[in-house]
């Protein structure tokens, strides 16, 4: 029997992927024809090709398959066509839920996010009894996300044995495209922040959220919803750590929200005459404005998950992207730098 990953070759999916592999697990990907597979290169799974708004196209891919992972997500922060986002998320999302359950599968693990569980409106530390409305959520994506967890949570009520994780910010090495979260480490690590606005988020290590998934299918309750989160940490928290690391230097100006909301303004519009995505996406600016902390001992308490250093994924994802370049300028690996300490 496999276990199906969507979104094998995404940032989440690909360690998924590769952590079933270690396990022995036999994994079939799904993936579209045009997809971009370097993330999955050279690892022994089996492809299957369809496309997940494309109903007819999925039962073939779900043949012999005992548990399946949806962690394909269109992660975009704009879109020319905010259509395409929810075509992707929401309806992607409740065609493979049907099939998924014509085809008998065992168990459906649902990745959303933990943006799902958070507003500026909620007074206490959010987590998993956090619920919201979909007037709550901020942009398209997390819109979409909203209504696809709605769809996968309809699912379990009607007794399809769905679970549902909401990761945090996952950090670590293999960020290929990179996400929103790791174009905001490679923007420090090649100087390009001489500033920070004070925000905050929920991070994790990427290979922690991986297992995580697996922990989920394994131990999870059905219709449950388990944040895999690690530490919450200031942006400029998070820099001071990105700082010792790589010995980048750190800025110490903050910048009042006003500033950055009135850069994204500008640069939405300058977007919309040049037909360009932004550089500033606004909906980004928009989630900056209140720090996006959570709380998470329920994954802990009934599924075993443990996050591991934060600061050794950073690590991680420093040397990768160092490897890879995507840093204008090389740096020293970790040993080096305690050595010249």
């Amino acid at each position: 029997m496999f276990s199906l990953v969507t979104g094998a070759n995404g940032f989440i999916g690909s360690h998924l992927t590769r952590f079933l592999i270690e396990r022995g697990e036999r994994v079939r990907v799904l993936v579209r024809q045009q997809s971009d597979v370097r993330s999955i290169a050279g690892l022994p799974v089996e492809l299957a090709y369809a496309d997940l708004r494309d109903a007819a196209s999925l039962p073939p891919s779900l043949t012999g398959v005992q548990r399946v992972y949806h962690v394909a997500a269109d992660y975009r922060l704009w879109a020319r066509n905010p259509g395409d986002i929810y075509a992707s998320n929401v309806e992607g999302t409740r065609n493979l839920l049907a099939a998924s359950r014509y085809a008998g599968i065992e168990r459906f693990v649902y990745t959303s996010t933990v943006g799902t569980l958070l507003s500026a409106r909620t007074q206490q530390m959010p987590d998993e009894r956090t619920h919201l409305q979909l007037g709550d959520m901020i942009g398209h994506y997390k819109r979409s996300k909203f209504l696809a967890e709605q769809a996968a949570l309809e699912a379990a009520r009607n007794g399809q044995p769905v679970v549902i994780v909401n990761p945090t910010a996952p950090l670590g090495p293999g960020d290929w495209k990179p996400t929103p979260t790791g174009r905001i480490l490679l923007d420090f690590l090649n100087g390009q922040l001489p500033a920070y606005v004070d925000t905050g988020l929920n991070f994790v290590p990427v290979e922690d959220v991986a297992r995580g998934h697996w922990l989920a299918a394994e131990h999870g309750h059905i219709g449950a919803r388990y944040i895999l989160g690690g530490r919450n940490l200031t942006l400029k928290g998070i820099f001071g750590l990105l700082s010792d690391l790589s010995g980048r230097p750190m800025s110490r100006v903050r910048l009042p929200y006003a500033v950055p909301l009135m850069a994204a303004l500008a640069d939405s519009m300058a977007s919309r005459v040049l037909g360009r995505p932004p550089r500033i996406p606004l909906d980004g600016v928009r989630m900056a404005r209140h720090k996006m902390f959570v709380d998470s001992p329920k994954a802990s308490r009934e599924l075993g998950f443990q996050p591991g250093s934060l600061e050794a994924a950073l690590d991680r994802a420093i040397r990768w992207y160092s490897e890879n370049g995507y840093l204008k300028e090389r740096v020293r690996d970790r040993a080096t730098r305690e050595c010249a300490a």
